[in-house]
């Protein structure tokens, strides 16, 4: 199986001179709603230097600012209306394994180079098992239940790091690092005490859900290397 992009943007035009571009910017902290940092932090994040696909090329996250535009996969360029920022694992000899980062090795996910992610933050991912009645193969799940699979594993972090949130009007999935789909929630889904009345745009997956849509993804792999294999063994006498 291979992970699907639909570009309603063109991420790919995007040049590689662009996707070095600037790592840092002021700290800002604006827009549509205030609310608990920790709360937020601990749900979803980008760690600083990981590059998204702006209209302005391939920025750093923590170079993105409100208002520039954002390659989403449904809703081509969207603004970010608000960012928020938090620092991980002040303590970092001391995290326990259950809270550790995700790495993802490059062209796992469609990623141009190795990808760290938090535990939490959401991934969009492809499977046929993932789809809904109107046939979308899409579902997100948290970094954490993609540990195992396709040489992604958890690793234990060496220092702390700044984890940068974009919120946008609405639910929205962006490229990073080339074709990786993060999910950013719309703010209100992380404060809403009842989240089953906050209608999702994106099929969002609990853990144990995700487990088992994790390993049928596995067993498409087989069944896709099993099949390319075949193609390429020599034909009988």
């Amino acid at each position: 199986m291979r992970l699907s992009v639909k570009m309603e943007g063109n991420a790919d035009a995007i040049s590689d001179t662009e996707f070095d571009i600037g790592l840092h910017t002021q700290i800002q902290t604006q827009g549509i709603a205030a609310m608990s940092d920790a709360y937020v932090g601990t749900s979803h994040g980008l760690v600083a230097g990981t590059h998204v696909a702006s209209s302005l090329g391939w920025r750093a996250v923590d170079a993105i600012a409100v208002g520039d535009e954002v390659l989403t996969f449904d809703n081509a360029m969207q603004p970010v209306v608000e960012i928020r920022r938090d620092v991980k694992w002040r303590d970092f000899a001391t995290i326990p394994e259950s809270r550790w980062p995700v790495t993802i090795p490059a062209g796992v996910l469609g990623n141009r180079r190795d990808l760290t992610v938090l535990h939490e933050q959401g991934i969009l991912v492809e499977s046929n098992a993932a789809n809904d009645p109107l046939g979308d193969p899409f579902a997100v799940v948290p970094a954490m239940a993609l540990d195992g699979s396709r040489g992604i594993q958890r690793v234990a972090p060496q220092h702390q790091v700044e984890a940068v949130t974009l919120f946008f009007e609405q639910d929205q999935v962006i490229y990073i690092e080339g074709g990786t789909l993060a999910y950013c929630p719309h703010p209100g889904d992380l404060v809403s005490d009842d989240l089953e009345q906050s209608p999702r745009i994106y099929d969002v997956l609990s853990m144990h859900d995700s487990a088992f849509l994790v390993e049928c993804m596995v067993e498409e792999d087989k069944v896709d290397l099993q099949s390319e294999w075949s193609t390429l063994a020599p034909a009988e006498a």
